[in-house]
């Protein structure tokens, strides 16, 4: 068990979070999403535009964790200093991929949760690998840091003349997006992901992945899935998502897997449609199970 001290803990953790994103990018099949022998629904990237965003975005994580360590103050300042960091990290990442944008979902995630592991981390004094404890006051602390962020961010969109297609959604539908999955403290991972990967860690880890990747889009609110294919769309991945989990499972042969993932990734493409939610939590879910060692 290897002692966290500041001056290691920063560059270890950043190290997974790294990982986690090249390892998300990495596997493959994933229905309408990028990978190495596929671009998806997407015809403005590929593999190697994730692998340029990655390395941008990589000083960044270690700064995360630093301002969480060094942080002495309220949760909501604790947000407030990172969500800048977090604006000039995707900069950083914008610039590298010529504007595309790769992974500005999972950079807010990232600069939320690694911070607030920097703060736990510290305040606990705690060792890698985390328990699932440490995990849990992780998510408690970013909603602290993230409470009334729904209100204060969408607050007057009814007058507002030109919406992002997040604000768009939340004012039609009520879709809460990243936002609101912060503010709740992350439930898809502390309840759906990280459950599922402490039971099955000992198994296959591609197929436990792409198990929990169906898991994840027969579930989340994917606000990617809504803006490119509207509810009825994200409705029909979720159902069909469901139909091949009653098929599939973390004992399926791996011809098995890559071939009803192959054809759901060919129905996905022709459909135009992209579960960028799901994969931002598959890099997530890697990253917390880095963290407590389950591989």
């Amino acid at each position: 068990m290897k002692q966290l001290n500041e001056q290691n803990a920063p560059k270890l953790i950043s190290e997974f979070a790294l990982e986690a994103l090249l390892y998300e990018a990495s596997l493959s099949p994933k229905p309408g999403l990028v990978d190495p022998k596929s671009c998806g629904a997407h015809a403005d990237m590929n593999y190697s535009t994730f692998i340029d965003s990655s390395t941008a975005l990589a000083p960044f994580f270690t700064k995360y964790i630093d301002l969480g360590i060094n942080h002495d103050g309220s949760p909501s300042a604790l947000f407030e200093k990172v969500r800048a960091l977090g604006q000039q990290a995707e900069t950083a990442m914008l610039r590298k991929t010529k504007g595309i944008n790769t992974h500005k979902g999972a950079n807010f995630s990232f600069a939320l949760l690694l911070s607030a592991t920097g703060k736990i981390m510290n305040d606990k004094h705690l060792q890698i690998p985390f328990a699932k404890e440490d995990t849990a006051d992780v998510f408690n602390y970013v909603k602290r840091m993230t409470k009334g962020l729904l209100l204060k961010d969408f607050a007057g969109l009814a007058q507002k003349k030109q919406l992002s297609y997040g604000e768009r959604l939340y004012l039609e539908y009520g879709i809460i997006g990243i936002r609101g999955e912060a503010e709740l403290g992350y439930p898809a991972l502390k309840d759906n992901a990280l459950p599922f990967l402490r039971k099955y860690y000992n198994y296959d880890q591609r197929t436990m992945f792409l198990i929990l990747l169906l898991r994840l889009m027969a579930t989340i609110e994917d606000s990617n899935l809504i803006n490119r294919g509207g509810i009825n769309g994200w409705s029909n991945v979720q159902k069909q998502a469901t139909e091949l989990l009653q098929t599939l499972s973390i004992n399926s042969s791996e011809k098995e897997l890559e071939d009803a993932l192959i054809l759901f990734d060919q129905q996905l493409i022709e459909e135009n449609l992209s579960p960028g939610g799901s994969a931002d939590l598959i890099a997530l879910s890697f990253f917390f199970g880095r963290l407590e060692g389950l591989f």
